[in-house]
This record gives structure tokens, C-alpha cells and sequence, in this order.
């Protein structure tokens, strides 16, 4: 991966994926156990049990109803529900986007881009933006959830993965968030953010009111740390940080971790570790961690919260 850019997938996937072979469990109060007050909600993951190819599930955030709804010899990966609900985007790795009902049924193929990437889609559910190498860089595309070619929007600089929402279509580059025009790529909005530009392009995570956001990035070995031979192991962890501040400072929130996402109320973030898919009170820090069987999350991309 070149620095500033997003770099190569594949790799970076095999670290984050690695990640979830990390205890994280001592120390942090992890607790068995339903978190919501009202009625449960779907959060689609990407897991599998032990050497198996890794597929999408969907568990209620009140740890009950898991259920695998995706299958293949190829690896399912960053979910995506549509603004309604009604329709889930995912990457096949090595095959292309598709969509899908929330149960498995009704599988699209979208693209045929062996590493199109991180779908994100419009909030009229009639578009969807991702990512696709090109040349050593990666770019935004666009692509109608009814088919077609994707649209580059050539305008846009290398990029990793997107969100789009009411208030715009964003994107991680350089270190920073952007704001960019949905049509052409035009840069609208510098934020000023400090992103991890080697390891946090593509875990980048926003917050419904749009006030903070969530990544992963290196953090500094801890002391003593021998598990790599003489030196220390390249060691990562989930940052927080507000974007309304005045100086935009990242918090380390949880070490040894995949990227989150937050609840469709901006209260809970939702993410995998330990071999646990956790949620965390973004208020206090609680967690509880949903009962997954033998699967074991995959920290290679942010869960899917099913929206409101």
C-alpha cells in the first residue's frame, strides 16, 4: 500500500483479519447479554467457524435469531443494508458486489470486478458508490442497484471506503474525510480529520448525526512485546474521533479490534474482536458481547446495522 493511499487489499484484509485472533477479552468487562431496551435489531457480519471461507450472518442485537445468509467458496464480506432495510449489498472477494434480501434470498450479481470493494448506497436506495483498483490507486465508482456499467467519478481522488448519506457522499483520502459530489467526484468538503492514511482508509465509520467518526490505526506495542522474534508486532486498535471539535484529536477507544459502526441511533458502536462480535455504549464504554456459536467474526470490515 503506498502511504497516503489505499493500498492493497488483500493484504490489509489478512492483517485485520489476523486481528481477531487477539485476546481482548481480559480486562474489559465483556458480558453475555441482550443491550437493547426496545425491540432488537439485525446486525449482518462477516464470520466463519475455523478454516472455513468466511460468510455473512446476521445475529439480533439482542444476541438471538443468528442465522448464516450467505454461502460459496468465496469469502462474503462488507455488508451493507440499503437506507430502508429491504435490500443488503456485500463484496464476493474475487468475484464482484452484489445484493441480496436480508435473509440470503434473492441474490444480484452487480459488478464483475474481481476487487470492487465496500459497497455504500445513495439515500434514495438507487445507487450504490465503491471502490476498484485502478492502477495503483484506488477510485470511486458508481453503479445503479438496477444494473449497467459503474460510472468513475473521475474527479474524486484515491479513495477508501465510502459513506453516503443524507448529507452527502464521503470519503477517506489522504488522511482525511471528504465530502464529494456524487456525480463528478468534485472535492466539496475538507474536514480536517486525522485518519491513519496507511492502515484507517478503509474502516472509516460515521456517526448519524454525523459529529464523529471511527477507524483503525497502528497503536505503540505494548511493553514487552516479543511475539513477532525480536522486535514488536505491528499492533492496531479502534480510534474515536469528534468532527465538530475544534481540534480533532483521535481517542483510542478499544485495542486489538475490527472497524465498528454505529446503531442507527449513534449509541452503540458494533464491532468484532477476540474471536466476539462486541457492542460497546458509546457513553459509558459497556460491553456486551453477542453469543455467535463457532463463528467467529471476521475484523476485515465494519458489521451492518440493520437501519431504523
Amino acid at each position: 500500500m503506498a502511504v497516503m493511499h489505499v493500498g492493497n487489499l488483500v493484504r490489509r484484509r489478512a492483517v485485520l483479519v489476523g486481528l481477531s485472533v487477539v485476546a481482548i477479552a481480559i480486562g474489559v468487562g465483556v458480558v453475555v447479554g441482550a443491550v437493547d431496551a426496545g425491540s432488537p435489531r439485525y446486525i449482518v457480519f462477516s464470520g466463519a467457524p475455523t478454516d472455513a471461507s468466511p460468510q455473512l450472518y446476521r445475529i439480533q442485537s439482542s444476541g438471538g435469531g443468528l442465522q448464516q445468509i450467505t454461502t460459496g467458496a468465496d469469502s462474503a464480506l462488507d455488508p451493507a443494508y440499503s437506507p430502508g432495510g429491504q435490500r443488503i449489498a456485500f463484496t464476493r472477494l474475487g468475484v464482484g458486489i452484489f445484493t441480496m434480501s436480508p435473509d440470503g434470498t434473492g441474490l444480484r450479481r452487480l459488478t464483475t470486478g474481481g476487487r470492487d470493494s465496500y459497497p455504500a448506497w445513495a439515500p434514495s436506495g438507487g445507487r450504490i458508490a465503491f471502490v476498484r483498483p485502478v492502477g495503483a490507486e484506488w477510485r470511486v465508482f458508481v453503479l445503479s442497484t438496477s444494473g449497467g456499467t459503474p460510472h468513475r467519478l473521475g474527479k474524486a481522488p484515491p479513495a477508501g471506503r465510502p459513506s453516503w448519506t443524507k448529507a452527502g457522499l464521503f470519503i477517506p483520502s489522504g488522511g482525511d474525510l471528504l465530502r464529494i459530489d456524487p456525480k463528478t467526484g468534485r472535492i466539496l468538503k475538507y474536514f480536517g480529520a486525522d485518519i491513519d492514511a496507511i492502515w484507517g482508509l478503509n474502516t472509516v465509520a460515521l456517526s448519524p448525526d454525523f459529529s464523529k467518526l471511527t477507524y483503525i490505526g497502528a497503536r505503540a506495542s505494548d511493553p514487552g512485546d516479543k511475539e513477532c522474534g525480536e522486535g514488536p508486532c505491528q499492533r492496531f486498535a479502534l480510534y474515536i474521533e469528534s468532527l465538530t471539535a475544534k481540534k480533532k484529536k483521535p481517542r483510542l477507544l478499544v485495542k486489538d479490534v475490527g472497524p465498528a459502526t454505529f446503531s442507527p441511533d449513534g449509541g452503540e458502536l458494533a464491532y468484532a474482536g477476540g474471536g466476539q462480535l462486541l457492542l460497546r455504549s458509546v457513553a459509558s464504554g459497556s460491553v456486551h458481547a453477542l453469543a455467535t456459536a463457532t463463528v467467529a467474526p471476521a475484523t476485515s470490515a465494519p458489521p451492518a446495522w440493520q437501519p431504523r
